[in-house]
């Protein structure tokens, strides 16, 4: 079968690239408003970008209407966010953060998340994830649907123990995140394989 991509509305383009382009990790999000009150949002339009300097991408869409959601209205106000991993253990908790609250509302108290303060930014840290990265921003990239923000890490807290500081690797038996799959769709990463390294032309194609 050949799509001509040219051809297709943007809800078509949508639908198929959201559900092919799997599974994608989940970046729970928390912002600050204007009023002080935290948003936490889930994104799986996410990833990393490179690491010198160390930047990873949230894409957020615009409301059909033109109003910008909360995460991005607060990161182009104040420049600043932290990108949570979620693992099986607050799956639950992070869909229940995609949640439509007013902005007088903190999802983190809707879904049941303790907030802890930062170490370089305003917006607080989730205690229940695994891993938190605090992001000030790089770059920002302006489409007709969505804001691309691009985050630099600022500041990296980690579940103890999750890291060995002395060869900097994670503990991959002890890390469990969870994935999108389309729709509400998840999965998740317990069952791992390994690839003789020898096949591979470098670290780049991975």
């Amino acid at each position: 079968m050949d799509i001509d991509f040219q051809r297709l509305g943007a809800y078509e383009r949508y639908k198929l690239m959201a559900s092919l382009i799997v599974p994608r990790p989940i970046a729970l999000v928390t912002t600050l408003g204007a009023n002080g009150v935290v948003n936490a949002a889930p994104f799986s339009m996410f990833n990393m970008l490179g690491e010198d300097p160390p930047l990873v991408f949230i894409s957020v869409n615009k409301h059909q209407d033109g109003r910008l959601k909360d995460t991005a209205a607060n990161i182009l106000r104040s420049g600043e966010f932290v990108v949570h991993l979620t693992d099986e253990a607050m799956s639950a908790q992070m869909h229940a953060c995609g949640t439509a609250l007013p902005p007088h509302q903190s999802e983190l108290d809707h879904a049941g998340l303790t907030a802890a303060p930062s170490q370089c930014v305003g917006p607080p840290r989730i205690v229940e994830a695994p891993v938190a990265f605090e992001c000030v921003l790089h770059e920002r990239i302006e489409t007709d649907s969505r804001y691309i923000f691009l985050g630099r890490i600022l500041w990296l807290t980690v579940r103890d123990g999750l890291v060995d500081t002395q060869r900097w690797r994670v503990r991959l038996q002890d890390y469990h995140p969870v994935g999108r799959f389309g729709a509400s769709f998840y999965v998740k990463t317990g069952e791992r394989f390994a690839i003789d390294a020898g096949t591979s032309n470098g670290i780049d194609e991975i």
